[in-house]
């Protein structure tokens, strides 16, 4: 038999496997793309898991030091808690929570404890690749064709250093999960798990307002009211048109919002019983000081000046390499008018009607990224989900989007692992030339997304969503 008859028979055979791949039907072969890629993930990353100073043994500190109080150092000699304050090294058990995390993030960090102390990095690995599969198979079930493999795709190029070590994954899949069920009108739900993102990371909070706007449109009260809708004519006077937008507050529907608020608060005010500093004031404060990120988009203004010869110094502060500059004060109130700004816009076209709930997510999430003085590579892991599932395998977004992901690997960890010092990074060729090249791309895919140019928000059709026009928010899908 020639070559050409085998390939001949092979290729029906091929081309049925590479379907179960993309159905949900396909049963457990379906998912051994991203299993095969968590493999890969754990072994390249195993090395980070031996440090004494990674981010997973920071989560063991604070695990440690919440349990068993100023015990913990001793609980763990061979790990480093030296970060942790020096007041609460002498505290009791249940009365040092998180410095820069909420407080619920305890409920990720203790499982580790279960194990001795030198497999806890492997077990928390473990837990995000569960994390990771879960979000694998809400793609797979409910998103279009392609998207778990999308995502699959993203989370390996950007993360594969990284995704294991952080727990990011799960306020990711609690924001997927939200956006899942608010396009089946499931407001409950959505809210819910909203609520618990919330309690495991600041950033979904920016979902909010997003998710109130679409529950209101979907409602028919909300459908009849022409203070919101534009749709009544009638109404001339200004001070008519501000009588029947308070009339509107009446119709609507607050109970979700409130039952998010209520968990938020709720939960919160729990830890604060026992660390009102911990659970409250130290996260605020935290984010409020943090000065500008190496990585982030403003650090081109603080390069740029020092070629001008503006002084400029790297530190290692907050648990990231940062620059200290007379310029950052400015260059943080920039980045502050920035997000307002895109922000602002994004709350504005999701109250008209111009974006869909889970359009106005990604957008918020993007701006959020963009314009922040702090840009992690673990934050593209809040968008891969809400990108794998709005865009699937449209080659701009796998394009765009995969380049983005390969250029933050390149990064961290390829050339942080150059130096053994990380304040010295700046220094490797083409560290800063590939940064600035990342956050230019990042924030052109941004500004595109929010004005929708190139038609960056047409969406992949769901399989488990009704047409456009009829889908479960009650918003024309994919409008400008």
């Amino acid at each position: 038999m020639s070559l050409s008859s085998l390939l001949a028979a092979a290729g029906p055979v091929l081309s049925r496997r590479l379907e179960r791949l993309t159905d949900p039907a396909g049963g457990i072969f379906a998912f051994l793309p991203l299993t095969l890629a968590l493999l890969v993930m754990l072994a390249l990353s195993s090395w980070q898991m031996v440090w004494p100073t990674s981010d997973v043994t920071r989560y063991e500190c604070y695990a440690l030091a919440f349990w068993f109080g100023g015990q913990a150092q001793a609980l763990a000699p061979h790990i480093d808690c030296s970060f942790l304050p020096a007041q609460e090294r002498h505290l009791p058990p249940f009365h040092t929570l998180p410095i820069e995390y909420p407080p619920l993030t305890l409920a990720l960090f203790t499982p580790g404890l279960l194990v001795p102390s030198a497999y806890y990095p492997l077990l928390f690995g473990l837990l995000m690749a569960l994390a990771a599969l879960l979000i694998y198979w809400l793609l797979l079930r409910w998103g279009p064709r392609g998207a778990a493999l999308a995502f699959t795709l993203y989370l390996f190029l950007g993360e594969w250093g990284l995704a294991l070590l952080r727990f990011d994954l799960v306020p990711a899949a609690l924001t997927l999960l939200c956006v899942l069920a608010a396009e089946r009108r499931h407001w409950t739900a959505a809210y819910s798990t909203l609520a618990l993102a919330i309690l495991l990371k600041i950033y979904p909070l920016l979902l909010l307002p997003p998710l109130f706007f679409a529950e209101q449109r979907a409602s028919a009260t909300a459908a009849r009211s022409a203070a919101y809708d534009g749709g009544e004519k009638t109404v001339r006077s200004v001070t008519e048109r501000l009588a029947q937008a308070l009339a509107c507050l009446r119709c609507w529907r607050w109970g979700n919002l409130l039952l998010c608020l209520a968990l938020v608060v709720g939960v919160t005010a729990l830890f604060a019983l026992l660390d009102f500093q911990g659970a409250v004031a130290s996260q605020l404060a935290y984010f409020a000081q943090r000065p500008v990120q190496i990585e982030s988009s403003g650090s081109l203004v603080i390069w740029l000046a020092a070629l001008a010869g503006q002084p400029v110094r790297v530190v290692y502060t907050y648990g990231s390499i940062n620059l200290l500059s007379p310029l950052v004060p400015a260059v943080s109130t920039g980045s502050t008018l920035a997000l307002l700004a895109g922000y602002g816009l994004v709350l504005w076209q999701s109250a008209r009607g111009r974006m869909t709930f889970t359009e106005a997510a990604l957008a918020a999430l993007l701006v959020f990224v963009a314009t922040g003085k702090v840009f992690s590579p673990q934050y593209l892991i809040w968008l891969m989900p809400l990108v794998a599932y709005l865009t699937a395998t449209q080659r701009r977004w796998l394009l765009l989007f995969g380049l983005i992901a390969l250029q933050t690997s390149l990064i961290y960890p390829f050339l942080y692992t150059r130096v053994q010092d990380a304040t010295q990074v700046w220094r490797v060729p083409g560290f800063i030339p590939l940064v600035e090249l990342r956050n230019l791309l990042f924030l052109l895919v941004t500004v595109g997304y929010l004005l929708n140019l190139l038609n960056l928000r047409r969406r992949c059709a769901s399989p488990s969503l009704a047409p456009a026009g009829t889908g479960a928010t009650g918003e024309a899908e994919g409008q400008a």
